[in-house]
């Protein structure tokens, strides 16, 4: 921002301005877009409910799912009320802690999912490759000090990045041109030199993105080294075991990846294309993989199957 005297001066608020182009039409594509929202929140609510009333469901690939669907609740309600708010209410305006509160969430939800998923491919690293050592290799406690990781983790890589970001110079617009506050979005509108935020953004995302995908590819190599030795039933078997897997891998790294090549290469950063694919990689993942899951999941569809064929018959005369 600028003073009167054309001082440079702290921000105090930035202004989202949701669709760029779309403004007319924002009200009417709330309507879906809360719909998915809602689709994301019960769907990844019922996986929860499942796993969590079904004691044969106590296993580490369904804790480790469980803590997937929790994560992407987070994640879509760190962005989607508000989100609302401006295509419902033309509530724009944002104050620059809340901006900096919201960028941690979601960077730090995030770097969390990206962990979950690793452990999810370890799981099944060791569940097909050493099926006699899962047992006690993946034990309850073990679990949750890797649930744990993840929340220190995440936590720990992204709170240097408000931190930064509190200490730069506002002197140019405060509009943002996404529907949230990303941290790369909100680096550009600073004053100063932003390389620490630059190779601090870049050592994030080597040191968790790239190399939590790294490590899930090197598994399934591995995995796939050992089931291309068995017979084809239990390859049949091991492969049903990790298609959902593989499906919210790719679910959650390409849009992230998308976006940060848009972010980082692109030259028109005023275009709708990287707040589509903003919102895209933080509403599609939630509402998909409890679809996914469900869907590929015996346990959970034959749940799922048996709440609406109990359903179905309470509410017959």
């Amino acid at each position: 921002m600028v003073d009167p005297n054309g001082s440079e001066s702290s921000a105090t608020y930035f202004i989202l301005i949701g669709l760029p182009g779309l403004e007319k039409a924002q009200f009417w594509l709330a309507f879906p877009l809360c719909s998915l929202y809602l689709i994301a929140v019960l769907g990844n609510l019922t996986v929860i409910c499942i796993v969590r009333t079904e004691h044969r469901l106590h296993e580490p690939m369904y804790i480790f799912l469980c803590m997937l669907s929790g994560l992407d609740i987070l994640i879509s309600t760190s962005s989607m009320p508000r989100m609302m708010a401006i295509f419902w209410f033309n509530s724009t305006t944002i104050q620059f802690d809340a901006c900096l509160l919201q960028m941690f969430a979601i960077h730090s939800l995030s770097g969390m999912e990206s962990t979950v998923l690793l452990a999810m491919a370890f799981d099944r690293y060791v569940a097909i490759c050493h099926p006699l050592r899962h047992a006690t290799v993946l034990t309850l406690p073990r679990v949750t000090k890797i649930g744990m990781a993840a929340v220190v983790r995440g936590t720990s890589l992204m709170a240097p990045l408000p931190i930064f970001i509190k200490w730069l110079p506002f002197c140019r617009s405060n509009i943002l041109s996404h529907s949230y506050c990303l941290h790369q979005d909100v680096m550009k509108l600073a004053c100063a030199d932003i390389r620490v935020n630059i190779i601090y953004g870049l050592i994030v995302i080597i040191s968790a993105i790239g190399l939590d995908s790294l490590l899930i590819s090197l598994s399934y190599l591995l995995i796939l080294k050992t089931v291309l030795g068995l017979t084809r039933e239990a390859q049949a078997k091991a492969f049903g075991t990790c298609v959902s897997h593989v499906c919210a891998v790719f679910i959650f790294y390409v849009p992230f990846i998308g976006l940060s090549m848009v972010h980082r290469f692109g030259k028109r950063h005023d275009s709708l294309l990287p707040v589509i694919m903003a919102n895209t990689y933080l509403l599609v993942p939630p509402v998909l993989n409890p679809i996914v899951y469900g869907v590929k999941t015996k346990e959970i569809r034959q749940r799922i199957l048996r709440l609406f064929h109990v359903t179905t018959h309470t509410s017959d005369p």
